[in-house]
């Protein structure tokens, strides 16, 4: 096992990103931050709370969404369903996927359509904090990446959420 970010890595890149998300748009209003369960929540819970930080004085929109039953791989594995929090229109609107880990991008398929059943946002942008840019089976790219790795197909890329980094083993 191998530490790719340490604690205080994870911190100044978070900053990083969400410095990043806030670059383009001023004003909050028209986006809409979607940490996709289960282990992006972790990542975007950070990333969110730093742009709440950032901009107090905005309405940030922080939403949930779970994509267990759009999942090509649903009735092969067993998944455990978790909770979507979507209390609001998406329509017309910029959505920031957040997930932790870029590896295949089928989990990105399924969150996109996931997110057809709450709108028709204007945008869709997406935020991972580590790429693993070998590998993709879909053509899906990070428009917000904290890191870029090379890995092979072996290897595993982990958020440790108890010690706040992130490994490969």
């Amino acid at each position: 096992m191998q530490v790719l970010i340490n604690s205080v890595q994870l911190n100044l890149i978070i900053q990083k990103l969400a410095q990043e998300l806030l670059e383009n748009d001023t004003n909050c209003e028209n986006i809409i931050f979607i940490g996709l369960q289960p282990r992006g929540i972790y990542i975007s819970n950070l990333i969110v709370e730093q742009i709440k930080q950032l901009c107090p004085s905005e309405n940030i929109k922080y939403g949930l969404l779970d994509i267990t039953f759009y999942r090509d791989d649903v009735r092969t594995q067993i998944h455990i369903a978790n909770k979507t929090e979507i209390p609001f229109s998406i329509d017309g609107k910029k959505v920031i996927l957040i997930d932790d880990v870029l590896y295949t991008g089928r989990t990105i398929r399924a969150a996109l359509d996931a997110l057809q059943d709450f709108g028709r946002p204007q945008k869709v942008e997406l935020c991972v904090l580590v790429n693993r840019r070998f590998d993709r089976e879909l053509p899906i790219q990070p428009d917000y990446c904290g890191k870029v790795i090379n890995s092979n197909v072996q290897q595993k890329v982990k958020v440790d959420k108890e010690k706040g980094e992130v490994v490969i083993y």
